[in-house]
């Protein structure tokens, strides 16, 4: 077996209960001092988890907005770019399929998802309303003074 383990002179091992209120009062400042600093070091860790999440929600969203602009030029996209118009909200792009030619034939509301990004409730209110037939046609003439 090895020496016994030397004792720092700073502190010496002794019964807990014959430590002066001095002592007692250093070591609740000490744990105090300990815990606030684990405290800080914790909140530093959250506050950088809360940045990199938003500024991953930011990419997400700035990406979701350029597929929205982008899409009539993509390969996939069902109909001539030059018949679609970006409205963006509460729909991305309305279509008028054969307005390029002068006859227009159906209007299409497009609403474009990138990721798994689902339709609102508001997007799905709109699908509801056009299924059931209830879009109508509005004339708005207005006068402007000469």
């Amino acid at each position: 077996m090895g020496e016994p383990a030397k004792q720092l002179p700073l502190f010496p091992r002794r019964d807990w209960r014959a430590m002066t209120p001095l002592e007692i009062v250093g070591l609740l400042l000490l744990a105090l001092l300990a815990g606030a600093m684990w405290r800080e070091v914790v909140w530093r860790l959250r506050k950088r988890q809360l940045e990199q999440a938003a500024i991953s929600r930011s990419r997400s969203v700035l990406g979701g907005q350029f597929a929205e602009q982008l899409a009539p030029f993509l390969p996939d996209f069902p109909a001539d770019p030059t018949e679609a118009r970006f409205l963006g909200s509460p729909v991305d792009l309305v279509v008028f399929p054969g307005l390029a030619e002068g006859n227009p034939r159906e209007i299409v509301f497009v609403e474009v998802k990138s990721g798994n990004a689902r339709p609102t409730a508001v997007q799905r209110r709109l699908e509801a309303l056009v299924a059931e037939g209830r879009v109508r046609w509005k004339l708005l003439r207005v006068n402007l003074p000469r």
